[in-house]
């Protein structure tokens, strides 16, 4: 494919690592689209199809990023790559999840990827990342009072850094021949407790910092309780129960394979980003 011509959309592109993909490609000279509700380079709702033939127009290269807090859309995202094979797309990047091809018949994640690789006039590359580590500074995983709450039974997770997921996203759309087909699981370079990560932090912050296992259950009402939809109690079972198991995600060299350097580690993220634990949180 030529980059020369070459256009990517980019859905999420206000989000953590559709920001940091436009970042990326636009320093490599590659042009690019940002599609988001609002904030972005054109406006793409996924439930306003309307948004959609818009967003797609010249665009020959897609990072896809499926709608957020839902567990059921694959429909959806199927109609809209029938959209985007039509108006000319040739290949996409997925943002999907770690160990995706084991999610419960409940979550639409496997069935995109099964989508995208029954497509014949597309190529695609499938991006598997661990729990990201950007969770903990902008209030997906807060510090409240000091602690950090979420079930983990002591088990560990390889963290990974949205730059890194970014990285690779880049080099797939830049080289789609070269990654057509392939499925990276994008992982940190430690596994690491919810322990360590709160030790980390704390040094970081110079404040106090500790961990607080929480029941499974517990901590997923509280969350519902919140505002998360109840149908995505479902999500979060499954990627809590992984961990909660002891079956988390481990370090896996495809970020260096892709992109010729090792993963961050979390100690680099947290010292990068210590501003974001420097105070209570609010």
């Amino acid at each position: 494919m030529n980059n020369e011509a070459s256009t990517t959309l980019i859905l999420g592109g206000t989000g953590r690592t559709g920001s940091l993909l436009a970042d990326a490609l636009a320093r490599r000279g590659s042009a690019t689209r940002t599609a988001a509700r609002s904030g972005a380079d054109v406006r793409f709702d996924w439930d306003d199809p309307a948004t959609h033939a818009a967003a797609l127009a010249g665009a020959d290269r897609l990072y896809l990023v499926t709608p957020t807090m839902r567990v059921r859309y694959a429909d959806q995202v199927g109609a809209f790559l029938d959209l985007a094979e039509a108006a000319g797309v040739r290949h996409v990047t997925y943002l999907s999840v770690y160990n995706a091809d084991h999610a419960p018949p409940e979550i639409d994640i496997a069935a995109v990827e099964a989508d995208l690789a029954s497509r014949s006039t597309i190529t695609h590359a499938v991006l598997r990342p661990s729990w990201v580590m950007q969770n903990f500074a902008d209030g997906h995983i807060p510090v409240i009072d000091g602690v950090i709450t979420v079930p983990s039974g002591g088990n560990t997770e390889a963290f990974v850094d949205a730059a890194d997921i970014a990285a690779v996203a880049a080099e797939t759309l830049l080289n789609p021949d070269t990654h057509a087909g392939a499925a990276y699981a994008l992982t940190g370079p430690q596994a690491l407790t919810f322990g360590d990560v709160a030790d980390a932090l704390a040094a970081v912050s110079g404040r106090p910092i500790a961990y607080r296992d929480i029941e499974q259950e517990t901590w997923i009402s509280g969350a519902v309780a919140a505002g998360v939809p109840a149908d995505y109690a479902v999500m979060m079972r499954w990627l809590t129960g992984a961990i909660v198991t002891g079956n988390g995600s481990t370090p896996t060299g495809d970020i260096e394979k892709v992109t010729g350097r090792p993963a961050t580690a979390f100690r680099a993220f947290a010292e990068r980003d210590a501003q974001a634990w420097a105070s209570e949180a609010k």
